[in-house]
């Protein structure tokens, strides 16, 4: 079991495969995503980052590559919502039990409905944060869908597209 994140034990757990993929986290770094892209050599469309959304009243997690930006118009249409706005990072941080740049959308405090942009069915693996700044998780694109219980929908802008 790498590093004992709740995310590893979740997917222990579910008896997913996954690579652990540590790597020396700046402090100064405020764009997670592009930091593990460029710290582990891979494709920034491959890494994916984790946020939260406020879809009318029900906290919703997205899951986009780190490549793109969340369109929230299409987050709220892929979970039947009107309106979307990012959530405040310190509930984001209470409701999942992990800090802002190291939220992963597997083992959170509480389980959210997931939406993860389509692009995700374009590669074999793709990496996800592991539960902590500095620590990346490799898997692949079903089974983070099976781990988080997600949608699969169009919610990224300036990626990749299907």
């Amino acid at each position: 079991m790498a590093l004992g994140t709740p995310a590893t034990v979740a997917l222990d757990a579910l008896g997913i495969a996954f690579t652990a993929h540590p790597y020396d986290h700046n402090p100064s770094a405020t764009e997670f995503g592009l930091e593990a892209a460029t710290e582990l050599g891979i494709n920034a469309e491959r890494v994916f980052k984790t946020l939260m959304a406020m879809v009318d009243s029900e906290l919703v997690v997205a899951v986009v590559p780190v490549s793109g930006k969340l369109d929230l118009k299409a987050l709220a249409m892929a979970v039947h919502g009107k309106k979307a706005v990012m959530a405040d990072p310190i509930v984001a941080q209470r409701r999942t039990g992990y800090v802002v740049g190291g939220i992963s959308p597997v083992g959170q405090k509480t389980a959210h409905r997931t939406v993860i942009d389509e692009t995700v069915e374009l590669f074999d693996t793709v990496f996800v944060s592991g539960g902590k700044r500095g620590f990346d998780i490799e898997l692949a694109p079903s089974d983070l869908v099976r781990a988080t219980r997600a949608t699969i929908a169009a919610v990224a802008r300036n990626s990749l597209h299907l």
